[in-house]
């Protein structure tokens, strides 16, 4: 936890932010061996970031007298990431690594290779997933919570929110394959879109570059989802 991420409220009127949540105080005091006094990094979801002075710290809470919090997260990421639904526990890690590069759009997308049973995972319960994003966000020291759609079915996906998606943004669907090599930093608004383990099946690649995306490839190795979309990211941005 390179941040102390706080929720609105966690904020009292007079400046004051206390924390009674069982993983924060076990982490400041396991992890940080934090004490009173000490000065650490806080930020507000969706605000600023600063100093925060741990003014108290016992088994049921934390309280810090907050600095002005003026400094402003890291940039996000111009893309918005299209992620055929993985293993659940694959899932959790990929949104808490994507998170942590600085994605805010993401949508988990049906494919033929997703196994249905996925779908009931409770990994994809809004707490679980609220649970992860905060996760990459205190790792990356960031406080804006991505978006996150889920699409249940591929054809409706490509034929109700793709084009919007791919509105002012390049459309890039990394498959084995494909004849070009995944571009390096570019900064344009992309849609990137990543298939399951088993990769997209042809039809789904077909349609998908009739919509108007470009096929790419990172080389000649299977990677695991998410290595590869941790790769692909940083090769991009």
């Amino acid at each position: 936890m390179n941040l102390i991420l706080l929720h609105p409220d966690d904020l009292d009127q007079q400046g004051y932010a206390r924390i009674s949540d069982p993983r924060r105080l076990a982490h400041l005091r396991d992890i940080h061996r934090a004490a009173p006094g000490d000065r650490l990094t806080v930020g507000v979801q969706g605000g600023g970031m600063g100093k925060g002075a741990l003014i108290e710290l016992t088994p049921e809470q934390a309280v810090f007298a907050l600095e002005p919090l003026a400094d402003t997260p890291p940039p996000a990421l111009p893309v918005h990431l299209v992620l055929a639904l993985p293993r659940p526990r694959m899932l959790a890690r990929t949104l808490e690594h994507v998170t942590a590069l600085g994605v805010k759009e993401i949508t988990l997308l049906h494919t033929k290779r997703v196994e249905k049973s996925y779908w009931q995972s409770p990994e994809l319960l809004p707490e679980k997933i609220h649970q992860h994003l905060v996760l990459g966000l205190e790792q990356a020291r960031d406080t804006q919570l991505p978006s996150i759609t889920l699409s249940k079915g591929f054809r409706p996906f490509l034929e109700e929110q793709l084009p919007a998606l791919l509105h002012e943004r390049r459309g890039l669907v990394a498959h084995p394959g494909m004849s070009m090599e995944c571009p390096r930093g570019i900064s344009e608004n992309t849609l990137l879109l990543v298939g399951p383990e088993g990769g997209f099946i042809p039809w789904e690649v077909e349609k998908l570059l009739e919509a108007g995306c470009q096929g790419m490839h990172l080389g000649p190795r299977i990677l695991r989802v998410e290595t590869a979309v941790t790769a692909l990211l940083s090769r991009l941005f």
